[in-house]
């Protein structure tokens, strides 16, 4: 499917949401399934135009978005509803375009982002006040941790809220993901991030744990996430969580959590625009 050749580009904001299970990550990468090449794949074959689709962040193998943003331009004029009809035909199930909007040149889906939000959600096989260990049900364990301690909720709880606030989050980086970078003389991402919401709730049988930041560092929620566990079943204190931002060093805080726990939930844009569920 193709439409004529416009005289002018026409700039595209999309949300979407995936299951991020059977991809190797948000971004292409040559010889694997990845959001952003099945994307840009679907609208090669409809527009006949090779365009790569910027997203607001570059989710990992196995983590899931409910609401993430996309940006590109085409050169083809296309109603927006024909676009966002034309893209879910092509697209698999596990990708959903959810909206399609128009916007200015200007706009792009990750620098233009001002805050993004995530969940991270866990299963308790081993729940504190309860005597007795549950099974995952198949139809949860895609989408959750499941976590095999049992865990003092209100601990992770105070250590979650701590967090909030502007602080350097190098100790909840991936290890030195950008040494290479640094070292070129390029630079690297700004670890000092704020945190506008963090917060542990339990919810529908799961732990959810809720960030809203600025942005965030590689690994970051996942690694915030482990720390939360250790914290819940006794192997570090709450009040360790200032010594841990203090070190500056990933050997601080706690282990990475699983990747298929984990959702980009929403993305807001300067205007108040927030997207997602």
């Amino acid at each position: 499917m193709s439409w004529g050749a416009g005289a002018t580009m026409s700039f595209w904001k999309i949300v979407l949401s995936y299951d991020g299970s059977p991809f190797h990550g948000w971004q292409v990468q040559p010889g694997r399934a990845t959001v952003q090449g099945t994307l840009a794949a679907a609208l090669e074959k409809m527009t006949g135009e090779r365009v790569l689709p910027q997203g607001s962040g570059r989710t990992d193998a196995g983590v899931h978005a409910l609401g993430q943003v996309a940006s590109f331009a085409l050169g083809v004029e296309i109603p927006a509803e024909n676009l966002w009809r034309a893209l879910n035909r092509s697209l698999p199930q596990s990708i959903r375009v959810l909206t399609v909007e128009e916007v200015g040149a200007d706009f792009h889906a990750r620098h233009s982002a001002v805050r993004k939000s995530y969940e991270y959600r866990i299963f308790e096989r081993k729940v504190e006040e309860v005597d007795e260990e549950n099974a995952c049900p198949p139809f949860v364990a895609p989408y959750a941790w499941d976590c095999r301690w049992a865990v003092d909720v209100e601990a992770m709880k105070r250590t979650a809220a701590m967090l909030c606030g502007t602080h350097d989050f190098t100790s909840f980086a991936a290890v030195d993901p950008d040494r290479a970078q640094r070292e070129s003389g390029e630079g690297g991402p700004n670890p000092v991030k704020t945190i506008y919401v963090s917060e542990v709730v339990r919810e529908d049988g799961l732990l959810r744990y809720r960030v809203t930041g600025s942005g965030f560092l590689h690994h970051m929620v996942r690694n915030i996430v482990g720390t939360l566990v250790e914290v819940g079943r006794g192997a570090l204190q709450a009040e360790e969580v200032g010594r841990i931002l203090a070190a500056k060093d990933r050997t601080a805080a706690g282990p990475t959590a699983p990747a298929q726990g984990l959702f980009l939930v929403a993305v807001e844009y300067g205007d108040g625009d927030g997207v997602g569920a």
